[in-house]
């Protein structure tokens, strides 16, 4: 009778253990199923960000000053053109960014802004992250060719 007594007390002290362990356990996973979710998106949308900003900047590159190329003077960017030409592509992709056209005409740089809206990291507040891309096209003559 005694022992039956102190096999019923020790079951019971150990009442619990594992769901602590699997609590535990539980959220770790959670916490490591959230870095993979969320940091493998935030990685995808910085790469969206960067293919847009690459492919913003080649638009921009083909917009040319046709006054200068066709007396044979110069074959710049007509900046206006070029501008408005990466913002279309850009808002036609649904994002923000800024154009800067340097070095005469000669070298288009787009910035792109986007942000990555979180799965799991909502749970402690980080809604979105933010992401940026950029990308420069230099625009190539090549004299008699």
């Amino acid at each position: 009778m005694l022992r039956s007594r102190l096999a019923a007390l020790r079951a019971r002290r150990e009442d619990g253990s594992m769901s602590l362990f699997f609590a535990v356990t539980t959220v770790g996973l959670l916490m490591v199923m959230g870095l993979l979710v969320d940091g493998g998106g935030a990685l995808n949308a910085s790469n969206r960000a960067e293919s847009l900003a690459q492919e913003a900047a080649r638009t921009a590159g083909q917009q040319l000053d046709p006054a200068q190329a066709i007396e044979g003077t110069a074959i710049t960017i007509d900046p206006d053109a070029a501008q408005a030409a990466a913002q279309d592509y850009l808002a036609a992709a649904g994002v923000e960014g800024d154009v800067q056209i340097t070095d005469d005409g000669q070298t288009m740089t787009v910035t792109v802004h986007d942000s990555y809206t979180t799965y799991f990291a909502q749970l402690i507040g980080k809604g979105t992250i933010n992401v940026t891309g950029s990308a420069t096209a230099h625009l190539q003559t090549q004299a008699g060719g």
